[in-house]
């Protein structure tokens, strides 16, 4: 049977409609391409295949960052969640993210939604088989079926279904989630030139409520009022985008709490776990793939961590209109029946039902040092890679990833310069350029600790760092503009106004700038005169001002070298003085700035120091 050519041509076609290929795909259509989505299932876009949570230390802070560059991700969130918080609430501003929990089925349903009415974007069902390359660029793809899609740009975000291997206990299966199939794409990728590895990951079992004893358990409720993620969401009755008398209303968010609960394991837990070690896949040898160090499997942990005595398991409902209970913490790939007996172990589960068992999934990705910082292949121009077929972990990872992917797919069928955001503006720019630079042995996972400016990059200022950019970009419309406008106005004012008032006997911005002082605390005339939130950013800003003050000279200092390019081509093997480590590290990682070439393992300051020295003598052209 010949090949299907579909009829229409698109600028650019997303493969994959997870997290990653959403942000993607809704970027490109935003800045007017025509765009594709190429699922395996429309019925499963945006599914959240394991616990039903977004946000949480430094992942927060990246939803928020797309929400800032016009994303969904923190939108749909708010829209579906049913319990927030605010992670570190006593810590210093740097550490604080909001985390939510959602309504699986809601979000994944209104992600479909929002897919289905975004203009420039079209849907279609099929499984992607091969990359379609000519003198080295992508001109298509082809699906299972032979349908034949011709595009400029392809930007593949396969998740975790590249010849996904599902185990539990001995017992193994083809497929990439629960229920789903797999897809042979890393076939086709490994025919075009490319390394591909394995790395592995893991789901506990979901219980039905009904059979928890939640009377047993901790109560964890949310926060009041709730922390939402996008900036848009206290300007919302309905689900349409509005403003009044062009002010900001962030007190207008609300949704009714659901709770979520604790527990933890106990010694006859780690006791059955222990007596069954090798009948976990893991274990057992069967699971070739590198698993995440920081989402260890509940066998890993006992292993691991043999001197504790117990260790916490959160109990947190998957949505309003199911009894499905997430147990986070006790990832497992161990066979059912143990899983049903350390289970029932656990204080408040003696009598559980296990409704879906826990499994590990192994599965292809391509180790991202492959890939320029705009996240385009190195081997074919237009290709683009994003989430977890890059190394990733994680729902926000691979947002904030697929973003970045889609715009520059975008602009580079547009002939227009790419989006590159640069490590001292946000977390999405540290993930890239550590995927991109230095590559990763285990599923990457953001923390705060990866920025080394992450005073700067708070979680509450996502909007005034990035939506500007994002603007020029095309990436947000005018209306938003105009709200950014509003509020920076607003702060402007909130500071002459401290800086002008007395309370209590002491200057307002003296006030503000004392470690006990909290925005809640001012007095009511004073509170109403601006929104919490503006008085939180003023606050924060006073308290930290000599800090962040010393840490965006710094960034100014740094500058320079994330300015000065390297050549693409150079010949590094050729530059007398350069350490042979340097001189493969370089060759191999292809930095394109004197600033990430500085990032890499194994090249020293002296190295640096060499090349600044020829770039300023002209001897390496930086044209």
């Amino acid at each position: 049977m010949s090949d299907f050519e579909y009829p229409k041509t698109y600028d650019v076609i997303v493969c994959g409609a997870g997290h990653a290929g959403i942000e993607a795909a809704l970027a490109s259509a935003r800045l007017g391409c025509q765009t594709a989505v190429l699922t395996q299932n429309l019925d499963t876009i945006g599914q959240m295949s394991c616990n039903p949570a977004i946000g949480g230390l430094a992942k927060g802070h990246v939803v928020r960052e797309i929400d800032a560059l016009g994303g969904m991700m923190g939108r749909n969130t708010d829209m579906t969640g049913i319990q927030f918080r605010m992670l570190n609430a006593k810590k210093g501003p740097s550490v604080q993210a909001p985390r939510a929990q959602c309504d699986k089925k809601a979000y994944q349903f209104r992600a479909k939604w929002v897919l289905e009415n975004q203009p420039n974007l079209d849907l279609h069902q099929g499984n992607t088989q091969e990359i379609l390359v000519e003198d080295g660029r992508v001109v298509g793809v082809r699906t299972s079926l032979g349908v034949r899609y011709r595009t400029k740009s392809v930007v593949v975000a396969s998740g975790t279904f590249m010849r996904g291997l599902m185990h539990v206990g001995h017992q193994n299966a083809p497929g990439g989630r629960m229920g789903d199939t797999i897809s042979t794409l890393s076939d086709s990728l490994r025919k075009h030139g490319f390394e591909v590895r394995r790395f592995k990951t893991g789901t506990p079992c979901r219980l039905n409520g009904r059979s928890i004893d939640l009377s047993r358990c901790e109560i964890q409720p949310g926060d009041e009022p709730p922390p939402r993620f996008s900036f848009l969401s206290g300007n919302v009755e309905d689900d349409d985008f509005w403003f009044s008398l062009n002010r900001w209303r962030p007190n207008m968010f609300h949704v009714e709490q659901t709770s979520c609960w604790t527990t933890y394991t106990s010694s006859a837990t780690h006791e059955v776990i222990r007596e069954n070690l090798h009948l976990s896949s893991m274990y057992s040898g069967r699971i070739e793939g590198v698993g995440p160090r920081y989402c260890p499997s509940i066998e890993d942990k006992v292993v691991r961590f043999a001197e504790k005595e117990r260790h916490q398991v959160f109990l947190e409902p998957e949505g309003r209109g199911t009894n499905e209970f997430y147990v986070n913490g006790v990832s497992t790939s161990l066979p059912f029946d143990v899983q049903y007996r350390f289970i029932r172990s656990i204080p408040g589960l003696e009598a559980a039902e296990i409704i879906r068992p826990g499994y590990a999934v192994e599965y292809d990705y391509c180790p991202p040092t492959q890939l320029y910082p705009t996240l385009e292949t190195r081997l074919i121009s237009g290709l683009y890679f994003a989430g977890q077929i890059n190394g990733t972990s994680g729902y926000e990872e691979a947002g904030g990833q697929g973003l970045i992917a889609g715009a520059n797919a975008a602009l580079k069928t547009q002939s227009r310069p790419p989006l590159m955001l640069d490590r001292a503006e946000s977390y999405i720019a540290v993930m890239i350029d550590d995927l991109v630079t230095k590559g990763t042995s285990e599923p990457y996972r953001l923390f705060t600790s990866r920025a080394e400016h992450r005073l700067l990059l708070r979680q509450d200022n996502c909007d005034l760092r990035l939506t500007p950019l994002a603007q020029r970009v095309g990436l947000v419309d005018e209306a938003r503009a105009c709200l950014l406008k509003d509020k920076q106005d607003r702060l402007g004012e909130a500071l002459d106004f401290a800086n002008s008032t007395v309370c209590e006997g002491i200057r307002l911005e003296k006030w503000l700038r004392r470690p006990e002082n909290e925005p809640c605390n001012l007095p009511q005339e004073i509170k109403t005169k601006f929104s919490s939130e503006i008085w939180s950013l003023l606050a924060t800003d006073l308290k930290y001002a000599g800090y962040i003050s010393r840490q965006e000279t710094l960034v100014a200092r740094t500058a320079k070298m994330e300015n000065r390019m390297l050549p693409p081509d150079l010949d590094y093997s050729s530059i007398r003085g350069l350490k042979k480590e340097a001189q493969l590290r370089l060759s191999t990682a292809r930095p394109a700035t004197l600033g990430q070439a500085a990032r890499l393992q194994g090249v020293t300051p002296a190295d640096i120091a060499l090349l600044t020295i020829l770039l300023r003598k002209g001897e390496v052209s930086d044209e």
